[in-house]
């Protein structure tokens, strides 16, 4: 293979985001071709690596950037079938996301800027996936952290998008410390900062210290991939323009963490405590992020949510030592949950909020926007995890994993003994994503019927004017994003087609692991074929959470249509036009399923609340405190010895009167007294 293709994937976005930032607002015409061209043209270079590469082989290549007295750092590369994977899947998604802003941000004065740090975002992931040096990859991986607080809080005007970034950047970075200390013990115990040493050190059992490191790395992985504790800033980003939402959640940042334990697997094998930790990680991400997806009013946010509780099965598959079904659920989900972000553009570029209880009173909304009603229909079927689509095959991969961990025969595929993953993490994994694939399917099929098939918005007589940012639920969070887009204009084809592209795997892509040959030839070679007891159990839990919403759904607004009162408390939305007294009230089927559990789960269970107050809070206070110390305290004593100077300067120049008589008289009383004072 040609070395140079694989070098100009990362170089290319890198080029055109610095080109984009250089011409963009001079030659305005320029900045969309400069967006699009270079990232379209490294996803073909990706694609075309990958086929060279093609299944079994690794292509590894580098030179030393400099001497540092320990282990070197290394500018290299090192490609096998996951990072092949994964660069195909990057490329794919920054694309659609490139097209898909033309039309989204069209009057968007900003947009060079926006789509240079999309362009330098894609660079930078792919360099993390490409790095044959975890030093490069530290960089990519830090790059897109900077990247990810100016695209958040891209609409810098509104204060959602400027604390947003802000929680995003300082949330991350408060994983990336640890982080940066677990990659210098690794370096250290290995001898050298290259992957494939690192690999062949954990394979020789060289690393002294491989708990230590694990839980290290895996406090950055938290940060970047939201898993708790660090979860709390994905769901605050759907304050930055959606098409940022879907890189972020599919492709890019959210990745990166499960990218590199998948990487770096054979060194968390060697401590069954870390795979504990990870998998109860998982454990309290799935569960608690579907829990909080069930109650929320945002469409973004139940999205987000979503994510974080997706990235808790793909940590949980590595928990249970299978990197292949992690890498097969990352991939899968990255294409549907893109496809879901940006249809959901669509959605709120038609309705003009991001609130699912406004939307419900919209008639008609789902006609007005066929292309997005349909591909989010498909997303949210391969999401719940239902065959032929692909979450259905990954998601059963994940859950065959934690099956076969649990059953004391873990998949590691030769990467480590199966007796190194305990079984106590196969049955934490097994056990809640069970759990997390119910309440999955109930808050899909939630999201889907309440904001496209409420009776509220078919039985309206005349349709209702755009909501305004304010119209959703008064104490449901809610993370809106500045509105350019015109009602009256039906959606552009570019912010249709990259739809059904990303439809396209979303519906197929899960068919390519039933073949040993395929997909899994790609990957380490094990088997991704789902367990018949896991394929029966998780279609059947599917099955069962969008039942229960659906019965929750008729029953509440069955109620409503007889006029009775609703068996639980119901959001009420103020109504969009007409008179300010008319209400119309939105059957939520999540209040009848979650209880007196939707209060807290709307706000998160409390856990930013929880920060805020043991952490937030103290350190305003010692920042007030330090403030006051500076300013009463050291200034004071720096203003003091200026006024002290300054006094003692007036009374000298008092002495200065410019009399020749009465200098030389002073110097004369001076010679004299010091005559007497040796005298004596």
């Amino acid at each position: 293979m040609n070395l140079a293709l694989p070098v100009l994937v990362p170089v290319l976005p890198a080029l055109g985001s610095a080109a984009t930032l250089a011409v963009g607002r001079r030659a305005p015409g320029l900045a969309r071709p400069l967006a699009i061209v270079p990232v379209a043209v490294s996803a073909v270079l990706a694609l075309v690596v990958a086929l060279q590469l093609g299944t079994g082989q690794v292509l590894e290549a580098g030179t030393r950037l400099t001497p540092t007295g320990g282990p070197d750092l290394t500018l290299g590369l090192y490609l096998d079938g996951y990072s092949s994977l994964i660069s195909v899947l990057v490329g794919l998604v920054a694309t659609c996301v490139q097209v898909y802003s033309t039309a989204y941000l069209k009057d968007d004065p900003r947009y060079p800027s926006y789509a240079a740090l999309v362009s330098l975002f894609t660079a930078a992931m792919f360099l993390v996936v490409y790095s044959g040096d975890l030093i490069v990859l530290l960089v990519g991986w830090e790059v897109m952290g900077i990247c990810s607080y100016f695209l958040i809080g891209h609409h810098w005007e509104t204060a959602d998008a400027r604390s947003a970034s802000l929680k995003a950047f300082l949330v991350t970075k408060l994983g990336d410390v640890p982080f940066l200390f677990g990659i210098f013990l690794l370096g250290a115990d290995a001898g050298s900062f290259r992957i494939s040493d690192v690999l062949a050190a954990a394979a020789e059992g060289r690393l002294g210290h491989p708990t230590l490191t694990a839980l290290l790395l895996l406090a950055g992985v938290a940060g970047k991939s939201a898993q708790f504790p660090l979860h709390t800033w994905l769901p605050d980003a759907m304050a930055g323009p959606t098409p940022v939402s879907a890189l972020i959640h599919a492709a890019t940042m959210v990745a990166a963490g499960i990218y590199l334990v998948a990487r770096l697997l054979p060194v968390f094998l060697l401590s069954g405590a870390a795979l504990v930790v990870l998998a109860v990680m998982a454990a309290v991400t799935m569960i608690g992020s579907a829990l909080c997806a069930l109650a929320q009013d945002d469409l973004k946010r139940v999205l987000a949510y979503s994510t974080v509780g997706q990235l808790g099965y793909m940590a949980g598959a590595l928990a249970a030592g299978d990197r292949e079904a992690s890498v097969f659920h990352l991939v899968s989900h990255g294409v549907f949950k893109a496809l879901l972000f940006l249809a959901a553009g669509v959605v709120i570029h038609a309705a003009h909020t991001n609130s699912i209880s406004a939307m419900s009173r919209m008639p008609g909304l789902r006609k007005r926007v066929p292309d997005a009603y349909w591909t989010m229909g498909i997303a949210l079927v391969a999401l719940i995890g239902l065959p032929p689509f692909s979450g259905f095959f990954s998601k059963e991969a994940v859950l065959t994993a934690a099956e076969h961990a649990a059953n004391g025969e873990a998949l590691t595929n030769g990467l480590g003994p199966v007796s190194a993953v305990p079984q106590a993490a196969g049955w934490i994994v097994l056990i809640s994503a069970a759990l997390t694939a119910l309440l999955t399917a109930a808050y899909a099929a939630r999201l889907f019927l309440v904001a496209f098939h409420s009776p509220a918005a078919a039985g309206a007589a005349a349709p209702a004017a755009p909501a305004s940012p304010a119209d959703h639920e008064a104490d449901a969070p809610y993370s809106p994003e500045v509105d350019e887009a015109d009602p009256a204009i039906a959606e552009p084809p570019a912010m249709r087609w990259p739809l059904w592209v990303l439809a396209v795997p979303t519906m197929a892509f899960g068919v390519t692991s039933l073949r040993s040959d395929w997909l899994p030839a790609l990957l380490d070679g094990g088997s991704l074929r789902p367990s018949a007891v896991t394929a029966v159990t998780g279609t059947g839990l599917a099955v069962v959470g969008a039942l229960l919403a659906y019965g929750a759904w008729r029953s509440a607004t069955a109620r409503l249509g007889a006029g009775l009162p609703p068996a639980a408390p119901l959001g009420r939305v103020p109504e969009q036009a007409g008179a300010p007294a008319a209400e119309v009230i939105v059957a939520d089927p999540g209040r009848t399923l979650l209880g007196p559990l939707f209060g807290p789960a709307r706000h998160g269970f409390g856990v930013d609340r929880l920060y805020s107050a043991l952490f937030v809070r103290p350190v305003t206070a010692a920042a007030r405190l330090v403030r006051f110390l500076d300013r009463e305290v050291v200034e004071t004593y720096v203003r003091g010895s200026g006024t002290a100077a300054g006094l003692l300067g007036r009374a000298v120049r008092l002495a200065q009167t410019g009399n020749a008589q009465t200098y030389l008289s002073a110097l004369l009383a001076g010679v004299v007294l010091l005559a007497v004072l040796v005298a004596v």
